[in-house]
C-alpha cells in the first residue's frame, strides 16, 4: 500500500529551533523525526513511499534519498509554493489513482499500528478514515465526534477546553480511496482539517474515524518536543535508540569521547562525534546531540541540547532545549 508523509511544512510553532533545521528533520532522541516516521511505516510493511517537501527541501532529500537505508523506496513532491497538506496530495494524484492509500504527518511520535486501522476501514466501506486518540485537553486540535459505527458526526477546530464536545482528536494519519481526489481542487491551497473533512462531511461521504490506544504525540510544538523526546528516552514509545548502551540508560554515538571524571546518570544519549570534557555532571534525561562538546565543570540536567556546538564551562543548565549551532571542528584533550 501506498504512504505519503507530510512533509512540506514550516514548522512555524517550533521555532526559533526549525530557523535552522526543517521540522521533518528535528532530532528526536538523535535521529530526525521524520525517519522516526519511516522507520514505523517499514517495519509494518509499508514501503512505498512518497514525501512532499518545501522549506529547506534539499536537506531532507540528501538525508533521506531513495530511502534504500530503511528498505524503502522514497520519492518526493517538491512545493515551490505551499499547497496544502491535502493539496500536497493533490499533485501526486497520479501516483495514488490506484488503489487505497495511506497519509501519515512527519511530525508524528506514535507506535499506532495501521493494520488493524486499514482493516477498519476497508470494512466500513469509508471513502476516507481519520485515525483518533483521547487527549486531556483538545483546545489545541481538531476535535472530532463518532456515533457507534464510528460514523463521524461533527467537528470542532481547537474549541476552549470547556466548550469541547468530545476528547477524541484527528492525530494526523488518514486512509483514502482514491474517489477522494474528487474532492479536492487543483491550483490553490486545500487543507484536510479546515477543507476536506468538513467538505465530505457535508456531502455526505462516507467519513469515519477510527480510536487507537497507542503512544502518540505530535511533537510540532515546543512543549511536546521536549517531552516526546524523554517519552521515548525512556522506552514510553518505541525508538531504536542510535549508539551503543554503554552502561544502564546509558547510549553514546560513533566517534565520541568522555572523560573519565565526567558523571553519568541515566537516561542519558549523547550522539556521535560529541566530547564530554572532564568534571561534567549530566544526570538524565539528558540528550546531546551530534557534534557536541560540552565543556568541563557543567550541569546539565532534563535538557536538550540539539546538534552541533559547545555548551560554555561551569554552565548549569536545568530543563532546558539548547538550539543548533554552526558546526564545529572538535579537538580532543
Amino acid at each position: 500500500m501506498k504512504t505519503m508523509i507530510l512533509a512540506a511544512g514550516l514548522g512555524t510553532r517550533l521555532r526559533p529551533l526549525t530557523e535552522a533545521i526543517p521540522k521533518p528533520m528535528i532530532p528526536v532522541v538523535n535521529k530526525p523525526v521524520m525517519e522516526l516516521v519511516v522507520e514505523l511505516l517499514a517495519r509494518q510493511g509499508l514501503r512505498d513511499l512518497h514525501a512532499n517537501v518545501h522549506y529547506k527541501a534539499d536537506e531532507i532529500i540528501d538525508y533521506f534519498g531513495e530511502g534504500r537505508r530503511w528498505a524503502v523506496d522514497l520519492k518526493y513532491s517538491r512545493e515551490h509554493a505551499l499547497a496544502g497538506t491535502a493539496g500536497g496530495l493533490k499533485l501526486l494524484e497520479q501516483h495514488f489513482r490506484n488503489d487505497t492509500f495511506v497519509v501519515f504527518s512527519s511530525d508524528l511520535l506514535t507506535d499506532i499500528e495501521l493494520a488493524p486501522m486499514i482493516a477498519f476501514h476497508k470494512r466500513s466501506g469509508a471513502l476516507a478514515t481519520i485515525a483518533l486518540t483521547r487527549v486531556d485537553d483538545p483546545s489545541s486540535y481538531g476535535v472530532v465526534t463518532l456515533n457507534t459505527q464510528g460514523r463521524v458526526t461533527g467537528f470542532q477546530e481547537k474549541p476552549a477546553r470547556a466548550e469541547a464536545v468530545s476528547n477524541l482528536i484527528n492525530c494526523g494519519v488518514y486512509i483514502f480511496e482514491p474517489a477522494v481526489f474528487d474532492y479536492i481542487p487543483s491550483g490553490r491551497p486545500f487543507d484536510f482539517g479546515s477543507d476536506l473533512f468538513p467538505l465530505l462531511f457535508e456531502s455526505g461521504a462516507a467519513l469515519c474515524g477510527y480510536e487507537h490506544h497507542k503512544y502518540w504525540l505530535d511533537i510540532g510544538r515546543i512543549e511536546n518536543y521536549r517531552k516526546g523526546n524523554f517519552d521515548a528516552l525512556i522506552g514510553k514509545v518505541h525508538v531504536n535508540l542510535p549508539g551503543h548502551n554503554i552502561s544502564k540508560g546509558i547510549w553514546v554515538g560513533k566517534d565520541t569521547q568522555i572523560h573519565h571524571s565526567a558523571e553519568m546518570i541515566g537516561p542519558v544519549s549523547i550522539g556521535a562525534s560529541c566530547q564530554i570534557q572532564k568534571n561534567t555532571r549530566i544526570i538524565g534525561p539528558v540528550i546531546i546531540g551530534n557534534n557536541n562538546i560540552i565543556n568541563e565543570g557543567t550541569l546539565l540536567q532534563e535538557t536538550i541540547k540539539m546538534p552541533n556546538g559547545h555548551v560554555a564551562p561551569n554552565v548549569n543548565m536545568i530543563g532546558g532545549i539548547i538550539g543548533e549551532s554552526r558546526p564545529i571542528e572538535l579537538v580532543y584533550t
